[in-house]
């Protein structure tokens, strides 16, 4: 029986298990979405990053970049001018990540009014005290 057919999502072993979990943590996370997103359209500045991605603080962005460059994702250029010039880009494996990125944002963009349904009709089954919503005195 092959990986894919032996239980759970593409495995099911604790090995594969962990190995998916490290991979979505990464790329799972929001800002990596954002920037891998950002980067299809070929290298942007950290600058640039920061002033497209609202909401997202220097560290963060540091941070976020610094890991999508570890795992192979994004390689970061630096060039010796003055001030120093720093590009970040996708390598090729970054952008194997593009389809399967591209993919879910267009399905979320289609099912997002359902979604909003469905929590709509969720939250009006339950009592506003077990929503975190207190009565009023």
């Amino acid at each position: 029986m092959s990986p894919s057919h032996s239980g759970g999502p593409k495995g099911g072993s604790p090995e594969s298990c962990l190995a998916v979990r490290e991979v979505l943590n990464r790329v799972g996370d929001k800002w990596s979405v954002f920037i891998v997103g950002l980067l299809q359209g070929g290298p942007k500045r950290f600058g640039e990053l920061k002033r497209a991605i609202e909401g997202i603080s220097q560290r963060m962005l540091t941070l976020t970049l610094r890991g999508l460059e570890r795992d192979g994702l994004v390689i970061r250029t630096q060039y010796p001018t003055i001030p120093p010039r720093v590009d970040y880009a996708l390598t090729a494996l970054g952008k194997t990540l593009l389809e399967p990125v591209n993919a879910l944002a267009s399905w979320s963009e289609k099912h997002r009014t359902d979604i909003q349904g469905a929590r709509n009709r969720f939250d009006r089954k339950r009592p506003a005290t077990k929503r975190g919503v207190t009565a009023s005195r």
